[in-house]
């Protein structure tokens, strides 16, 4: 079922983008006067076809499900034939540098577009997102800058954030520069009174190697969890038979300190059938009593439980803003993003970053499938980011991407003249070439994070 699921949210998810970016140069050519000959959906052999309006368009799908492409009126087609001389002004090239400049350009903004689009829906409609609370590991790069467990986060570098995807945002674009973030945060004192502190955490030495993976484990710090506090008992289960209530906050399991209800829950599971001495706290009091988990077969491997709900979801909040900030919002990120996306491909290409963060189809497929499964706020924002990606590298300047057209139609715009038939077609040889080695990195990275 899993697998139907991954699978169907991939081809919606590409489905939408391609159709998209496809459409952006369908619209402006139709504009710009050219005549669209086809509009497919997937590249290779048409599976599907239907044509109709004024120029008897063909729309189609094709049986490659990973692009599509906007056939227009060309002479430079090898089927392109005699063009009919009430057609000559609608052919391509012979449109102002200016018109195929919008045109091929028109593929990537209607990404951008689309992601705006997203990102103000959900700003407008209020994303729940976990708070900016933090867990700090010992002897981390966050530890000696003097966070503490429990610290949240209310600004970075005098803005305010409210939300966990904040903070990790503006971290993750200070690792990439090298900065020194001032992080406000509301600490509680000994007086259990609550007070604003500001903390500069440096970064300049976090390995810009796989930040978007291990960047929290770098800094010594992750996402607070809820500490382990019993809910509801099973009535004749482990923790039922020891005597535990609901209410009681575990401390310590065998003299390992439990920091949170998840830790509590790792250790439980890897002692099936083991009599574990716990220590919690009860209406002040500290009590220690003694918990054989049962034994439980989970897929292959056999598991401890002990029977007693326990709540392992952060705090929340609403992250909500009216239209016009909402609009504001979703272009900053967008903007944010894309410029991130270049800092990461400019610092692989210096080998600052990895090949390894080069994902593929695999990848993208597999994401979609689990955000899907989290819900349609988590599905339309990774919508969202793969659409910026997909604008990104499209305006790569590699021939054979759009990037690559408008580098030719920069070019000509200075120096008055198109670039050369002959030198046109050794570079797209040579783009097909890198693109086609950045697909297989791509495919061997998906491969490698799914067998290991």
């Amino acid at each position: 079922m899993e697998l139907l699921q991954t699978i169907f949210a991939f081809v919606i998810v590409i489905g939408v983008l391609v159709t998209i970016h496809e459409f952006g140069h369908y619209l402006v050519a139709r504009w710009c006067g050219v005549k669209v000959l086809r509009f497919s959906v997937g590249l290779g052999k048409v599976i599907w076809s239907r044509r109709f309006g004024p120029d008897q368009t063909e729309w189609a799908l094709s049986a490659v499900p990973l692009g599509g492409y906007v056939k227009m009126l060309d002479a430079r087609a090898d089927d392109a034939g005699e063009i009919p001389e009430a057609d000559l002004a609608r052919e391509f090239t012979r449109q102002p540098v200016l018109r195929r400049i919008a045109i091929v350009s028109a593929g990537p903004l209607a990404n951008f577009l689309l992601a705006i689009v997203i990102f103000a829906g959900l700003y407008c409609y209020g994303i729940p997102e976990p708070v900016s609370r933090v867990e700090i590991k010992q002897n981390g790069v966050a530890e000696q800058a003097g966070m503490r467990t429990g610290d949240l986060i209310v600004a970075v570098n005098g803005e305010a954030i409210q939300a966990w995807s904040e903070f990790r945002w503006r971290l993750l674009q200070g690792a990439m520069r090298g900065e020194r973030l001032q992080l406000s945060v509301q600490r509680l004192n000994e007086a259990n009174q609550s007070e604003l502190r500001v903390v500069s955490l440096h970064l300049s030495g976090i390995s810009a190697d796989s930040l978007d993976q291990h960047l929290q484990e770098q800094i010594g710090m992750e996402m607070a969890r809820p500490p382990a506090i019993l809910g509801e008992i099973t009535p004749g289960g482990p923790a039922d038979r020891a005597g535990l209530k609901a209410g009681d906050h575990i401390l310590r399991i065998d003299s390992l300190p439990i920091v949170d209800a998840m830790a509590m829950i790792e250790v439980l599971q890897a002692a099936p059938d083991k009599s574990l001495l716990i220590e919690f706290i009860r209406r002040d009091q500290r009590l220690t009593l003694s918990v054989t988990p049962q034994a439980e077969l989970v897929g292959e491997k056999t598991v401890g439980r002990m029977l007693a709900q326990v709540d392992v979801s952060a705090a929340s909040v609403i992250v909500q803003s009216g239209p016009i900030d909402a609009v504001s919002r979703a272009v900053r990120k967008t903007w944010e993003t894309s410029a991130m996306t270049l800092t990461m491909l400019g610092k692989m290409l210096t080998g600052e970053v990895s090949l390894r963060n080069i994902t593929g189809p695999l990848t993208i497929a597999d994401y979609a499938g689990q955000t899907a499964r989290v819900g349609l706020i988590s599905f339309l924002s990774f919508m969202a980011f793969i659409s910026i990606s997909l604008g990104v590298m499209n305006l790569l300047p590699i021939p054979v991407l759009d990037g690559g057209h408008l580098l030719y139609y920069s070019l000509e715009l200075f120096s008055g003249r198109q670039v050369p038939e002959r030198v046109g077609e050794i570079a797209q040889r040579a783009g097909l070439g890198i693109l086609m080695t950045l697909m297989a990195v791509a495919m061997f990275n998906d491969i490698v994070r799914l067998v290991w």
